[in-house]
């Protein structure tokens, strides 16, 4: 059986926290779905207003009744605001990453809300829990969206696992019950999924988002330089083809969505055209292992899936040691 995932007072009985995929990819919908199969889910709130950030939040309380949780970029201009109208509708926690915000603490423990840490080094996962992190979310390069390493997750478990007290969570690359059962033998407490669930019923990105994942090849995970500042995984598709060879595209306008912007294109016009169908001029976020998605299916059919594999790694494996 797979382990309970404690992070402070949250007891998540499958130890699977559902990546939080912007703009409009983890919704309320998608959320609520992993929820109810025992997981925690995270809605997206970078590229929303607060106002409908506050609504997908209560539409998930009115879904289920499990474990949700909100994932807000740093980067977003709107980050300060999006965070703390998450935590005055009471989620059940908040997740940041793309770069680091030491405030988010302060909010955190002044609303009672836990806030979890994405990192890439023991040295910020240790001043994470120094800050007052309940947990931190370790994610390599094998995980789509923006990456803070070049370093594969079960590297960076070896060096983080041990470094803290606080709950270590793995994510990148993690697609299924067999890389489950690896990163817990490395120490992981739980993993974080978000690719494998946009290949799900209940995610409400476009049937044409969700069929480029089951269509592109393995060497179509490419990194992009995001205005964000960071490199970026996605789908390739006639934009990353476009930045590769003019490296800057012509904004149309631009709603400053972005404290810092490098202005190379609007990354929340590109997001939002792929999650409503146009996959050519969009960008297409997914983690570096994709083409293991054969199909599209309910969430609850994935979970089950997922405890499926897991166990049958369970009876067929050795636990790993960190000094392998």
């Amino acid at each position: 059986m797979l382990p309970q995932l404690n992070i402070g007072n949250l007891k998540v009985k499958i130890p699977i926290i559902q990546g939080g995929m912007a703009v409009r990819v983890s919704t309320a919908k998608l959320a609520a779905a992993v929820a109810n199969e025992g997981g925690a889910g995270v809605i997206a709130g970078t590229g929303l207003s607060v106002q409908a950030l506050q609504e997908e939040i209560r539409k998930a309380r009115e879904l289920t009744s499990g474990i949700i949780g909100v994932n807000v970029l740093f980067a977003a201009s709107q980050f300060a605001q999006l965070v703390r109208a998450a935590m005055k509708e009471r989620v059940d926690f908040i997740v940041s990453g793309a770069g680091f915000s030491r405030d988010i603490f302060a909010w955190g423990k002044e609303m009672n809300v836990p806030v979890l840490s994405m990192v890439s080094s023991a040295r910020v996962a240790k001043l994470a829990e120094k800050m007052g992190a309940a947990a931190v979310i370790v994610e390599g390069k094998e995980a789509g969206g923006h990456l803070g390493t070049d370093r594969s997750v079960f590297d960076l478990l070896k060096e983080v696992v041990g470094s803290v007290k606080i709950p270590v969570i793995a994510a990148g690359g993690i697609m299924d019950g067999y890389d489950i059962k690896k990163a817990l033998d490395y120490g992981a407490d739980g993993v974080q999924m978000a690719t494998r669930f946009v290949a799900s019923t209940e995610c409400e990105a476009s049937d044409k988002f969700k069929d480029l994942y089951l269509n592109s090849r393995p060497e179509d995970s490419v990194l992009i330089d995001s205005p964000v500042g960071l490199p970026g995984r996605a789908l390739r598709n006639q934009l990353t083809e476009r930045l590769a060879a003019e490296k800057k595209l012509p904004l149309e306008n631009c709603d400053s969505c972005l404290k810092k912007c490098s202005h190379a294109f609007c990354i929340l016009d590109a997001l939002e055209k792929a999650v409503d169908g146009d996959v050519e001029n969009g960008l297409v976020f997914s983690g570096e292992y994709f083409h293991k998605i054969k199909e599209i299916l309910p969430v609850s059919q994935i979970m089950k899936q997922l405890i499926a594999e897991y166990e049958e790694a369970q009876g067929d494996n050795p636990r790993i040691t960190l000094a392998q």
